[in-house]
Parts: C-alpha cells; sequence; structure tokens
C-alpha cells in the first residue's frame, strides 16, 4: 500500500498548498481563475503533447484499452441519462458531472500507484492514452456544442476543434508518435517545461477553490449529483471494469487487479478545470473530486484485499 499512500500524500500537500496560497490570498482574488486558465489554455496542450508523442500506438489496440474505454463509456452514458431524466440538469452540466463520474486521476495518482502498487508504470499507460486521446477531447467538443447556443454543423464542430487547445495538443502528440518524428530540442525542452506547470497548476487551483467552501452544501443544490457521480465513480466503474475484464475477456491475475485497480482511482482534478473552463458544474465537480479522493483510498486497500 505504499504507493497508494504515497501517491494520495503528494495530491494532498499540492492541494494544502492551493488552500493556504488562497486563504492567504498570496496571488489575489482572481488566482484560481488564473491558474485554471493556465493549466486549461497553455500547460495541459503542452503536457498532452510532450506525453502522446512517446506513446506506443499498438497500446491503443490492447485489451486493458479495452476495459479502460468500455467501463468509462458505459459509467459516463448512464450518468448522463440519469443527471438529464431523472435529476434534470441543463445538458452542459450533466455532461461535466458525467466527467466526474467517469474520468480517472490517471497522471499524479495513477503513476505511482502503477509502480509501486502494480509494479509496472505501463499499466496506466493505456487509461492515460484513452482520457488523453479521446475520452476528454470527446467531452470538451460536446462541450463546445452544448455551451455554443447553435446548431452544430460538420464545419463548425470542426471549426470547434481547431480551437481548443486541448484537442489541438492531443492531436499533435498522436501525429508525432504515428509517424515516428520528433521535435528539435531546442523546441520540444520549452513545451516539456510548461507541460510540467499542468498538474500543479490543476492542483493548486483546486485547493484556492476550497476556501470558503464546505463539502456537500445544501444551498448548492447538488447534494445528489455528488453522491451519485462518487458512487459511480468508486463502485460502478471498477465493478464493470472487472465483469469485462474477467468475464468476458477471461484475464486474471495481475492483469485483472490492475485494470480494476485503475478504474477505482479517483476523479480527475482536470475536471474541474474544464467546469471553471465552461462556468458549468462546477460545485459537482469540486466535491466529486474531493469526496472520491478522499473514498478512494479504502475502496482501493479493499480491492487489494479481495483479488490478491
Amino acid at each position: 500500500m505504499l504507493g497508494v499512500l504515497t501517491g494520495f500524500t503528494v495530491v494532498w500537500i499540492i492541494i494544502l498548498a492551493g488552500y493556504l496560497i488562497g486563504r492567504l490570498k498570496v496571488l489575489g482574488a482572481n488566482a484560481q481563475n488564473v491558474l485554471s486558465r493556465l493549466a486549461f489554455f497553455v500547460a495541459s496542450p503542452a503536457l498532452l503533447l510532450v506525453t502522446l508523442s512517446d506513446a506506443d500506438l499498438h497500446t491503443v489496440f490492447s485489451l486493458p484499452l479495452l476495459v479502460a474505454a468500455a467501463s468509462a463509456v458505459v459509467t459516463a452514458g448512464i450518468f448522463v441519462l440519469c443527471t438529464r431524466w431523472w435529476l434534470r440538469r441543463p445538458l452542459p452540466e450533466a455532461l461535466i458531472s458525467a466527467m466526474s463520474s467517469s474520468l480517472v486521476n490517471g497522471a499524479n495518482l495513477g503513476l505511482p500507484i502503477a509502480v509501486y502498487v502494480l509494479g509496472d508504470a505501463a499499466f496506466i499507460a493505456p487509461v492515460l492514452i484513452f482520457q488523453m486521446a479521446f475520452f476528454t477531447p470527446l467531452f470538451l467538443m460536446l462541450l463546445d456544442s452544448a455551451t455554443s447556443g447553435r446548431r452544430t454543423s460538420l464545419m463548425t464542430f470542426l471549426a470547434q476543434v481547431v480551437r481548443n487547445p486541448i484537442i489541438i495538443g492531443t492531436l499533435i502528440g498522436l501525429f508525432l508518435a504515428a509517424t515516428g518524428l520528433t521535435l528539435p530540442v531546442i523546441i520540444l525542452e520549452p513545451i516539456t517545461l510548461i507541460g510540467g506547470a499542468a498538474v500543479p497548476a490543476m492542483l493548486l487551483a483546486f485547493g484556492i477553490s476550497l476556501v470558503g467552501s464546505r463539502l456537500l452544501e445544501r444551498d448548492g443544490g447538488r447534494r445528489a449529483d455528488v453522491l451519485l457521480a462518487t458512487a459511480f465513480k468508486l463502485v460502478l466503474q471498477p465493478l464493470l471494469a472487472y465483469a469485462l475484464a474477467h468475464y468476458i475477456l477471461g484475464m486474471e491475475g495481475t492483469l485483472l487487479f490492475a485494470v480494476v485497480v485503475t478504474a477505482a482511482l479517483p476523479t480527475a482534478q482536470n475536471v474541474f478545470v474544464a467546469a471553471n473552463r465552461y462556468g458549468q458544474g462546477e460545485l459537482v465537480a469540486k466535491d466529486t473530486v474531493l469526496l472520491t479522493t478522499i473514498l478512494s483510498l479504502p475502496v482501493l486497500i479493499v480491492i487489494a484485499a479481495l483479488l490478491t
């Protein structure tokens, strides 16, 4: 469990630093928005470009990727139906909430857990590639369309793709990986340094957002959304991953343990960044990230006890 504890400790220390920055008003009243926009428009595209440019695209066709994709898509799809038909939320808010219920924290928690718990960082690669290359850009495209106030034609859709910095970084990274081309060091190094600011900026912005807020506030009117998203993320998604991997694909042992653990990781902080960017579902995103980060530790311990 050392890897689990290490990963969570790193995350909470940076979130605490953000909380103290916000509490002391070190960066001013608008620090959260500035850091979120830095992560969304600058650092995250750079991180995606660098990460995906070195990716082994054969991983895209691996069974763990199939499990990660299917469990996430089914979880998000069911959640959208629940929030639209039962809770009657607007589509943009339902999309952000669906991201909260299905996007895993594969980078700053998944990587150390893969190394220390699973013994190989390669176990987290399928999840990272799926989320970076397909799932997150898909959500952002849908959010662009849902918040534009217009019917989306093919040309409008393509224009939205061209304008979205995260999708641009993803496409450039995949192109470099597919062609085997490499950027000159004088260009790659600055992009790598900028990309390194993505995760800290996300976590600091999230920590600042906690100043003056309370978990599951009654006045927010979104307790049901947060609790449902948390249950989907920490219970439904791992169960779907287990059922698909074990009963349909016949996985066993370490590989089965790996796909279930990665599915049970908490909600990714970049969901809150997206919510802040589009001005939709910020309360649900913030509370779900916080609640799943707290509760995923005992969930992972139970999974380890049952499958090892």
